[in-house]
């Protein structure tokens, strides 16, 4: 018996398998399509904050409340099912681990470290956008999250990369799309395991196959991060500081890329993300009291006269994302409504009609439900998991190789995940960047809002996998056996 189950003979609660809502589909919505707007509305009056997304999320799951038709006990008890998703609190840990891993490098000086480099060695402006961009693709496929991606990069190559000339925007933007590419390709990703195993392919084969997907989208976005990177002078607001900053680095930080390269190389060999990033924690700070880089106390300090108590780049790396990982479990939860009262089984049978016998409306279905879930939902993998069913469902029904359905279920999930202002990846590195303004003052923050038109490695692999689904680029029937064959199989 699980740890759920028997929670729930304990108190006498009972999973909850469908709720009816007032308006249909449309009212087991509400809560996710209020929290949607909300976001927006905020992030263009420039009033957001990570407290008053998670009031967004709140009110917007009241508002479900009274669209529910049954028992509102049961609409609670589907509401506590859905904060206990999985997706949600491996998420939460990844983030923690990464929090901590990029505070203490920080400490380390890595962040100007870098800044040294890109000044002697002339990698700056649109070149460092494009260096960021490939060093988090390089990173996010070993390590398999893009959302410990994110928070990494934040912390340490954005403040560098802005002392250095390079667009803010364009930076944060290179940042989401580095993810993006190695949560779509890392064997390790969540997403890459959850697209193999719900079509029930093997990883290895799907990641050869996607292979040529993610670097047809990547070539030209790392193209265009290198012309466009560069700021404007009108970006330069705080020139002194940066001249400042610039002036006192030294290449001592540098040191830190070993603690980088050891969770790196753990990835690389098949190491759980949380076994990596210990290592490389465990790693770095005995690194940064031998070679005088920092003080222990910078990395761990007990303070009685402080609120906390317990002061440090570890007790950063936790708190500057307890909000964050409070309003992930609030969105996982709407997410987990939409499919209680019924809206994603409502989406898919209208797609189902449209399609008929056509194989390439089949494949247009597939992607069109796969970016239409994670439009709404915004936490990738859980949009994967509630799109996965109907991905296999009709591929098996007109024999689209499992490799294929993969591909698409996983190139289209990876992508929008990083792309939407309201999407968790772009919070997550929205609230990054806010709270390194506590270290670097001169830090401009870029609004959710500004820096999605240029995350070009989503867009493009959306606009791949549209292309490919449109005219059958790469599609693949399953053979007798499970083969991989190039013409329909006869019935």
């Amino acid at each position: 018996m699980s740890s759920n189950e028997e929670l729930q003979r304990a108190t006498g609660e009972k999973e909850v398998h469908k709720l009816d809502f007032r308006l249909g589909a449309f009212g087991a919505a509400v809560p996710l399509v209020f929290f949607v707007v909300w976001a927006i509305s905020i992030s263009v009056l420039k009033l957001s904050s990570e407290i008053g997304l998670v009031l967004g999320a709140v009110i917007g799951l009241t508002l479900g409340l009274f669209f529910c038709k049954s028992k509102w006990a049961d609409y609670a008890q589907g509401l506590f099912d859905g904060l206990a998703q999985p997706v949600g609190v491996i998420a939460m840990v990844a983030w923690f681990y990464a929090g901590m891993f990029a505070q203490v490098l920080q400490v380390g000086g890595l962040v100007e470290g870098l800044v040294w480099v890109g000044s002697v060695t002339g990698v700056e402006g649109g070149l460092f956008v494009a260096l960021t961009f490939l060093l988090a693709a390089v990173f996010s496929t070993a390590v398999g999250t893009g959302y410990g991606t994110t928070v990494a990069f934040c912390t340490l190559m954005f403040p560098a990369g802005v002392a250095v000339g390079a667009d803010p925007i364009m930076l944060f933007a290179a940042i989401l799309a580095g993810a993006v590419f190695g949560d779509n390709l890392a064997p390790v990703s969540d997403t890459t395991i959850v697209s193999a195993t719900t079509q029930d392919a093997d990883v290895p084969g799907v990641v050869r196959s996607r292979f040529k997907y993610s670097i047809v989208a990547a070539v030209p976005a790392m193209i265009l991060f290198a012309i466009f990177g560069g700021a404007s002078e009108a970006l330069q607001t705080e020139q002194a500081a940066l001249d400042a900053m610039i002036e006192s680095t030294s290449p001592g930080g540098l040191v830190m890329l070993i603690p980088f390269a050891v969770v790196l190389i753990l990835a690389l060999s098949g190491q759980h993300l949380i076994t990596s990033l210990t290592w490389g924690i465990i790693t770095a700070i005995p690194t940064i009291v031998f070679l005088n880089l920092g003080e222990f106390t910078e990395i761990i300090s007990f303070n009685p006269d402080s609120d906390a108590i317990v002061e440090g780049a570890l007790v950063d790396g936790i708190t500057g994302y307890v909000n964050m990982a409070i309003l992930i479990l609030l969105i996982v939860a709407a997410a987990h409504l939409l499919r209680l009262g019924g809206t994603m089984a409502a989406i898919t049978n209208g797609l189902v009609k449209w399609i008929k016998n056509s194989i390439r409306r089949a494949e247009l279905a597939i992607w069109g439900i796969v970016a239409l879930l994670n439009s709404a939902i915004t936490i990738n993998t859980a949009a994967e998991i509630a799109a996965a069913p109907f991905v296999k469902e009709l591929g098996e029904k007109y024999k689209i190789h499992r490799y294929r359905r993969a591909n698409m279920l996983d190139a289209v999930t990876s992508a929008l995940g990083y792309i939407f202002p309201w999407g968790a990846p772009v919070l997550l590195g929205w609230s990054t960047i806010n709270m390194m303004r506590d270290e670097y003052a001169w830090l401009p923050v870029v609004q959710p809002t500004e820096v999605f038109p240029f995350v070009f490695q989503g867009w493009f692999l959306v606009i791949v996998m549209l292309v490919a689904a449109l005219t059958s680029w790469g599609l693949r029937y399953e053979g007798k056996n499970g083969e991989e064959v190039k013409d329909a199989p006869k019935e």
